[in-house]
């Protein structure tokens, strides 16, 4: 008994040797940082210099900050390319998983942007975009239609973003509601048939279900995902575009942290983004979870 008690504390003891350099991570690279960032919200720090406490005076000028609104409504208008990418995955994972020739395929040429570089990618479609040889206006001008200069244009500069960021992430989707698609047992599809239901009937009342939990993560993670854009915006419009047009609130707060040096001001607004981005997703899980229950 004395020997299978000791061979427990053991056991014990390397368990918690396995999780302590994650946890370790965590506190000295994620928890420290932010703590810090916090305490950094409420000073004038310059980055470099004494950390002087003025109280919520960066949080007061920030609700007078028109760019950091304007930044904060960018932010938001790019999110609406999550369900416009929602969508087309779950079509392509339909497609996908009939199981027709070619579709391996496929499944690599879709999610080869995924783990293409982002630098790469956004310098790619900076290219595309451009407003004189860019390939958009070349495919366009096929049909007699002259295209804009889409990253210059306040107008076009976020909807080509949009189109941007969906076929980047658009093959990670399409693989989570493939796997998803998979592992849901025909014999409801069988017993479906046999009731008479419809393609439409079978897509609402047995894909649609099984694939919510799929669903749920990729909202959540593409929520977070989005409140953080700043690589693309960086590379396709490095000064946040025509009147701000595409600056985010991440980009703004690099501009202001590492540009201007006012490190206390970038702070506050990236405590405003994190407790925009918890609470979100506090939001989704409660809804899940109401959803859960009706269910």
């Amino acid at each position: 008994m004395k020997t299978k008690s000791n061979l427990y504390r053991k056991e014990k003891y390397y368990g918690y040797l396995f999780i302590l350099p994650p946890v370790l991570g965590f506190l000295i690279f994620a928890l420290f940082p932010a703590l810090y960032s916090l305490w950094g919200s409420f000073t004038d720090w310059d980055g470099l210099g004494r950390m002087d406490f003025i109280g919520l005076a960066n949080y007061k000028e920030l609700l007078a900050d028109e760019q950091f609104h304007k930044a904060l409504f960018n932010t938001f208008y790019l999110m609406l390319g999550i369900p416009v990418g929602l969508a087309l995955a779950l079509m392509l994972a339909l497609s996908l998983n009939r199981g027709k020739f070619g579709t391996t395929t496929f499944r690599v040429i879709y999610y080869v942007p995924v783990i293409s570089s982002l630098a790469a990618i956004s310098i790619l479609w900076q290219w595309a975009y451009n407003g004189d040889y860019g390939l958009v206006n070349q495919f366009l001008e096929i049909f007699g239609i002259e295209g804009p200069n889409w990253l210059a244009n306040k107008h076009t500069v976020k909807p080509a973003i949009i189109i941007m960021t969906v076929w980047k992430g658009l093959g990670y989707s399409m693989l989570l509601y493939l796997a998803a698609l998979q592992s849901v047992p025909r014999s409801y599809y069988e017993a479906a048939d046999l009731d008479g239901a419809n393609a439409l009937q079978k897509l609402r009342h047995i894909t649609w279900p099984m694939v919510q939990p799929v669903t749920f993560f990729i909202v959540v993670t593409s929520i977070i995902g989005g409140s953080q854009i700043f690589t693309e915006i960086n590379i396709m419009t490095p000064t946040g575009g025509t009147e701000y047009s595409s600056a985010t609130v991440v980009f703004y707060v690099w501009q202001k942290a590492f540009g201007n040096l006012q490190m206390g001001y970038a702070s506050a607004m990236a405590a405003v983004l994190g407790l925009f981005i918890f609470v979100v997703t506090l939001i989704q899980f409660k809804l899940d979870k109401s959803s859960d229950n009706h269910d």
